[in-house]
């Protein structure tokens, strides 16, 4: 799919879409349900406590939103994160050289912004998102893993959603929600949240449903 604009993606975003570098997609597993596309209602939310926690641990950050970019910096960061992810949940080995990192990553698209958190000059997390004027979406993110007891993801999250209140977004889109995978069913606990009904056409009205 190509020549998607900043409004296209919005209509793509509200019917369960997801983007990454140059690629659109969402699930189409048969009789499978397990993915399935949650947002989080900006004005209703309410951070738990331990969400709270979360984002008071990582107010020593200093937050930088800016456009997707490839360097040495963030491929080390990236590189760090997901051996973590292989030591800890058995992930397969996935090297990121500059090159796989710009496509997938900071690929150009109006709609493209890096949310990134700062130790000092030190790069302790990232998250892509999509920012249009009705939708943030939270693309990707990974972290320094020696930051991980300060749970920078979602720290993050609390982050974008104080940023899409600022700017009148109403929903921040996390993506699909799996509850039988722990790198995805963490999303459940964003509360209250919406998930989206099925997987409507391009002419069909999305019908998302309030959770929690």
């Amino acid at each position: 799919m190509t020549g998607v604009g900043t409004a296209e993606l919005e209509r793509l975003l509200v019917r369960g879409w997801r983007r990454q570098g140059p690629m659109y997609f969402r699930p189409a597993c048969g009789a499978c349900g397990e993915c399935v596309s949650i947002r989080i209602p900006v004005d209703r939310f309410r951070p738990t406590e331990s969400q709270k926690r979360a984002r008071r641990r990582c107010a020593r950050f200093r937050l930088v939103l800016d456009r997707p970019r490839v360097d040495d910096e963030r491929l080390a960061l990236y590189a760090a994160w997901h051996a973590g992810r292989e030591r800890d949940r058995a992930w397969e080995p996935a090297p990121m050289d500059a090159e796989a990192y710009a496509v997938q990553f900071a690929y150009p698209h109006p709609a493209a912004w890096e949310l990134s958190l700062r130790d000092g000059d030190r790069l302790a997390a990232v998250t892509l998102c999509d920012v249009t004027p009705k939708a943030w979406s939270a693309v990707f993110g990974f972290f320094d893993p020696g930051a991980a007891r300060l749970s920078p993801g979602v720290a993050t999250v609390l982050v974008a959603v104080e940023m899409a209140r600022e700017r009148g977004i109403p929903h921040v889109y996390l993506g699909y929600r799996v509850m039988g995978c722990p790198s995805m069913r963490y999303k459940s606990g964003f509360r209250p949240h919406e998930l989206l009904q099925g997987f409507p056409a391009a002419d069909e009205a999305p019908r998302w449903v309030e959770a929690g």
